[in-house]
């Protein structure tokens, strides 16, 4: 992160750092040959992000996020053998470890509400992170916060509908700051989403 630049939360770019407080709609788009992606669109109904999760035939499968041109702008990749769930986001289409921008891990390993730490990728020994999630019981709604502090940069409330439950096509509605990188925010709201996701499915392995 560049850090708060004249009061501006940067992690990705500058570029996604609006001087307005945007709202976002993520709808969720399952693949019938498999795969899942999401379409990020602003209040006016233009595209902001697109999202595609790329299967892996002898690794894990990977999430990029590409801009409205259609250029790859962070890769999301869950880290193996942690004893949290982690994930870590690396600039454009790389997993270079010289390109890692911030992990996303859960803040124990047991937990009844879904929690995040996030750090930079600046922050070597982690001891305290640089902004955290924070979701209720259901996954429903979440609370992103800079630090350790009760300073709110953005939510999330997932909108149930006919679609989200008998089809899985779920809608999320997001509220960022002005000033607060909406690309990030994104970002962490697909790793939540994998997280508690992965969850599901394993509790009813």
């Amino acid at each position: 992160m560049e850090g708060a630049n004249n009061d501006r939360t940067i992690v990705t770019g500058p570029q996604f750092c609006s001087p307005q407080t945007l709202q976002l709609s993520m709808k969720k788009k399952n693949y019938f040959f498999g795969g899942y992606g999401y379409d990020v669109k602003d209040a006016s109904d233009n595209l902001v992000f697109t999202i595609k999760e790329v299967l892996g035939f002898f690794s894990r499968s990977k999430v990029l996020i590409f801009d409205a041109a259609d250029v790859p702008i962070l890769t999301l990749k869950s880290k193996n053998f942690t004893w949290h769930s982690t994930w870590q986001a690396f600039k454009g289409d790389s997993t270079d470890k010289k390109d890692l921008i911030f992990s996303a891990k859960t803040s124990s390993m047991f937990q009844f509400t879904t929690k995040l730490d996030i750090f930079l990728a600046s922050n070597i020994s982690e001891q305290v992170c640089d902004f955290r999630l924070k979701a209720n019981y259901m996954e429903s709604k979440c609370d992103i916060f800079t630090g350790q502090s009760s300073t709110l940069i953005a939510q999330m409330n997932k909108k149930y509908t006919a679609e989200s439950i008998f089809l899985g096509r779920d809608k999320f509605m997001v509220r960022v700051n002005s000033n607060v990188d909406h690309a990030f925010i994104v970002s962490i709201i697909v790793i939540l989403e994998e997280i508690t996701s992965s969850g599901q499915r394993s509790s009813h392995s």
